[in-house]
């Protein structure tokens, strides 16, 4: 049987696909933290050393233990827990250069009580800063919210005080029914000038929804109120004659 050889440039093509196969099958592995780190080429069965890492940031001093395995994103949360900066928000700095998550500390030649440096990512500044202002709006509306319905709950108590009343068949002065539709309508404004977002919006609408109803109720209880008939009450008064008296007096010497 007479085979053919295969040429310089098919050899070359399927070394070339072999290794470029490889190189995407070992380049990258998640870990079970859900980073994505670059894989390591070498197998090692030496066990992973702990590394005391000696921390700036700022004036600030910290030293953490962590493995020579680990990489500078499992540092970072670490120092997440220290400092209180989101992994997102830190920056690492070793010999001069900023370090990426995926990257390992001994392959990066960090040794035992080797300094990193942490610096607060710039941008993330400015996001927390408007987060913060955003965070204090809605704590706002919600302080506001909470007021108006503080004011609503006593209201209520008196629209019900009135419907009991009413279907008592006892008539209630008009006044009293239009002061306390005009309380309501002013609470209703108040919560029309509150800026509100997601649940405060939520809230504010559920608010609005009982300001409604209770207008809704009192409108139905002034015409109720209308049919009621005054009750008059009178008074009868009993007369007794008058009965004159002698009165004897007594002397005395």
């Amino acid at each position: 049987m007479i085979r053919k050889k295969p040429s310089a440039r098919e050899n070359s093509s399927s070394s070339s696909t072999t290794t470029t196969a490889g190189e995407e099958e070992t380049e990258w592995e998640m870990r079970p933290g859900g980073m994505l780190v670059q894989k390591r080429t070498v197998q090692t069965d030496a066990p992973a050393r702990s590394l005391r890492l000696r921390i700036a940031y700022g004036a600030l001093r910290y030293e953490i233990c962590v493995s020579s395995m680990a990489t500078f994103g499992e540092v970072k949360k670490v120092l997440s827990g220290e400092t209180g900066l989101q992994v997102d928000e830190q920056r690492v700095v070793y010999r001069g250069k900023e370090r990426q998550n995926g990257e390992f500390l001994d392959a990066c030649g960090v040794k035992d009580r080797s300094k990193v440096v942490l610096i607060q990512d710039p941008s993330s500044i400015e996001r927390r800063f408007i987060q913060m202002r955003i965070n204090a709006k809605i704590q706002n509306a919600h302080r506001a919210i909470n007021t108006v319905a503080l004011q609503l709950d006593q209201l209520a108590d008196q629209v019900s005080a009135i419907e009991k009343s009413i279907s008592n068949g006892v008539k209630v002065p008009e006044v009293q029914i239009t002061t306390l539709i005009e309380m309501l309508m002013r609470q209703a404004i108040k919560l029309e000038s509150i800026t509100a977002e997601g649940d405060a919006s939520a809230q504010k609408h559920l608010q609005g929804k009982r300001v409604q109803k209770c207008v809704e109720t009192l409108d139905e209880l002034k015409v109720s109120n209308a049919r009621i008939k005054p009750v008059v009450v009178t008074t009868k008064w009993e007369t007794f004659d008058h009965i004159p008296s002698s009165t004897t007096w007594e002397i005395f010497d």
